[in-house]
């Protein structure tokens, strides 16, 4: 990832007002290829609702959305994945009682000639990205109500990259995982972020951010407190960001 690279995504002065609230108040954040960006901020602070925006959960009131250096009309979760966004909630939106190829092509199921189903093309493309992904995920053929929370967390970002994900937003990934399934989606969004794709990553975790993230982003009361470099920062540095809503990087 270069700074000389056009951003993946570009967030222009962004707002959206709720009852005369503003939830988000002129932020401006980027995001380049074979990056990871932490949203960071106490419940309320304006993250899950800028990035619902950019999902196209919500729709701006002004500010603009720039994709791949084309400004993006994104009104609809439908826009948001034609500009080859793709969404991870907490709750994965997974059917429990099917396999991880059908929840895989969901609403988007792969057909033979006649138009039938074709649930042999779809197990061995799950195959195909799980092996690029997850080499050790080998339960293609249990209902995903059976599989661990991390197993859970990686049929859902196959899902997405299976369909040209180019923006990845993860809300939560690791929340009520233990430390085994922890690391196995910290392994993924290192190896997504090595592929080239730029990835959104909400945590309440400032230790994973450091680990994880290139850039750490905190919003406080609908405003941006700062974007800095997880080198050029420290954890006490973030909480004071977070609680007192000041960057210490730009105090005189």
């Amino acid at each position: 990832m270069t700074q000389t690279q056009t951003p993946l995504v570009d967030i222009r002065d962004l707002s959206i007002s709720f009852g005369g609230i503003k939830a988000v108040d002129g932020v401006s954040l980027d995001l380049y290829p074979g990056e990871v960006v932490g949203l960071l901020g106490h419940n309320g602070a304006g993250k899950s609702t800028l990035i619902k925006m950019l999902s196209g959960a919500y729709q701006k009131d002004s500010g603009e959305i720039w994709i791949e250096g084309k400004k993006a009309d994104i009104r609809s979760p439908r826009d948001s994945r034609d500009h080859n966004i793709e969404t991870i909630y907490q709750t994965l939106a997974l059917a429990d009682n099917l396999d991880a190829a059908s929840n895989l092509f969901l609403g988007r199921e792969l057909t033979t000639k006649l138009g039938f189903v074709d649930d042999g093309a779809m197990e061995a493309e799950t195959r195909k990205i799980m092996a690029r992904l997850n080499p050790n995920f080998k339960k293609l053929k249990e209902p995903v109500s059976a599989l661990s929370g991390g197993q859970r967390q990686s049929v859902a970002i196959a899902r997405a990259v299976y369909f040209k994900a180019k923006i990845l937003i993860m809300d939560e990934p690791t929340a009520a995982l233990g430390v085994h399934e922890t690391q196995m989606v910290a392994d993924l969004i290192k190896e997504l972020k090595n592929q080239g794709l730029g990835i959104f990553l909400i945590s309440h975790d400032t230790r994973e951010m450091m680990e994880l993230c290139d850039r750490v982003a905190v919003m406080k009361n609908g405003q941006l407190i700062g974007a800095e470099r997880v080198e050029d920062v420290t954890e006490d540095d973030i909480l004071s960001m977070i609680i007192m809503g000041k960057n210490p990087k730009k105090a005189a």
